[in-house]
């Protein structure tokens, strides 16, 4: 058996285990990634060295730190909390409650943007006397819809702006058209409308919820500065650059300090704000690079590409249609983050195959992973979360029933979005 057939059956293996065992990814991904060094596709050297994006890591490690400590401020609730009683009537206080989650999901990680919204949620649908479980659903699919928006709202974002020369500028503008930022925009207007049809028929009387108290502003400020940092990168240094990276850094591990010696909160109270990140993902996207970088290395990426021009022909429609529809129904079952690293550089080529621009298909792929993840209750971690939550406070969410809100959400949002870059991009 060849070394292709090989790697390509432990790649499968790698995917199949994802999916079954989904609380359980790092262990695949690295498991994976040691079969690769051990079978000598790729070496120690070049895996370390060349294939696992250090860069990434450290932006989506220091975002992570810098998003407790945002979380911790109080801030963002205090503004949910002015956002409610200022709100005319309940319908418009759901919806812009819902908005504010995508707003913020879009600088903050999704999971920890959910968990700081849930309680605001909850307490004004006990208020309400609502049955909580769409509101629930609302704060995960805004979320995950804007996280695809900006560089540092999600490890797909940042995997994409790594393999396409992206800084944070770039998703914004681009080549003098507006970049992937504005077509998540358009997504979340129309997720916006969806949520208003469907909760303003249970609007009622204004109503006014507990103010909460803000602790301190250095996090907004910390969380300020990384996004003016990034932005200033981006500008001088063109892209994502080691730059990037050494600047998140440097302001999560500040804002370490400064939690410890000017808050004096506890070495045990910071042992468990750094114990609680997101390791689990630290460790998996590290096997994926390696399993990916070894996938490419014995060619399996060009042969997928091959096929895939070859289904495709010269419908430029077709092919836009194919990455999009795939990549949502893949990506409501599966990790998106495997499927977007092995898909961008397939893309890339589909579209210098057929003379265009690779933007036209990597935010196809963009958008359809990131999006596609609404469909399904387990399709993003933040999904998972709200269903912890709602079962937590006593009510049980099936499958069918995430399904009422997902799929429509799913199909106007990824709709919307997908015009617009169709339009300003082909």
């Amino acid at each position: 058996m060849s070394i292709k057939w090989i790697v390509l059956i432990l790649a499968v293996l790698m995917y199949t285990l994802i999916v079954i065992f989904p609380g359980k990814k790092s262990f695949s991904s690295l498991g994976a990634a040691l079969l690769m060094l051990i079978l000598g596709v790729v070496s120690p050297w070049t895996a370390l060295a060349e294939l696992v994006n250090w860069n990434v890591l450290m932006i989506f490690v220091g975002s992570l730190v810098i998003a407790e400590l945002f979380i911790y401020s109080r801030v963002p609730a205090a503004i949910a909390d002015s956002i409610v009683t200022h709100s005319p009537n309940t319908g418009i206080a759901i919806v812009a409650i819902l908005m504010m989650t995508g707003i913020i999901s879009a600088f903050v990680e999704n999971v920890a943007t959910v968990l700081v919204m849930a309680p605001i949620a909850l307490a004004l649908c006990k208020k309400l006397e609502l049955d909580p479980s769409y509101f629930m659903v609302g704060l995960a699919v805004m979320a995950n819809l804007q996280g695809t928006a900006t560089l540092i709202g999600d490890p797909p974002s940042m995997i994409f702006a790594d393999h396409s020369g992206y800084g944070f500028n770039e998703f914004f503008f681009f080549g003098g058209k507006p970049s992937i930022f504005f077509a998540v925009q358009i997504g979340m207007i129309a997720g916006a409308l969806f949520f208003y049809a469907y909760f303003a028929k249970k609007s009622g009387k204004k109503v006014t919820i507990e103010q909460e108290k803000i602790l301190t502003q250095v996090p907004s400020v910390l969380l300020i500065l990384m996004i003016l940092g990034l932005a200033a990168a981006s500008f001088i240094y063109g892209g994502l650059t080691l730059a990037s990276g050494l600047l998140v850094m440097i302001l999560a591990v500040a804002g370490i300090v400064w939690y410890r010696f000017i808050r004096r909160e506890s070495g045990t109270k910071v042992w468990e704000l750094v114990k609680g990140l997101d390791w689990d993902t630290v460790l998996f996207l590290i096997g994926i690079f390696v399993v990916v970088g070894a996938v490419a290395e014995v060619g399996l990426l060009d042969d997928f590409s091959v096929f895939l021009s070859g289904l495709v022909g010269e419908s430029v429609l077709l092919g836009f249609g194919i990455i999009l529809v795939v990549s949502v129904l893949i990506s409501g079952f599966v990790d998106n983050v495997p499927y977007i690293i092995v898909m961008l550089p397939v893309a890339s080529k589909m579209a210098a195959e057929l003379s265009l621009k690779p933007e036209l298909f990597m935010f196809a792929l963009l958008i359809g992973s990131c999006l596609g993840g609404n469909l399904t209750p387990f399709g993003a971690s933040a999904n998972i979360v709200s269903v912890g939550i709602l079962k937590k406070q006593g009510v049980l969410l099936n499958f069918g029933q995430w399904l009422k809100i997902g799929v429509p959400f799913t199909l106007i949002t990824t709709a919307a979005a997908a015009a617009f870059v169709w339009l300003i991009w082909r």
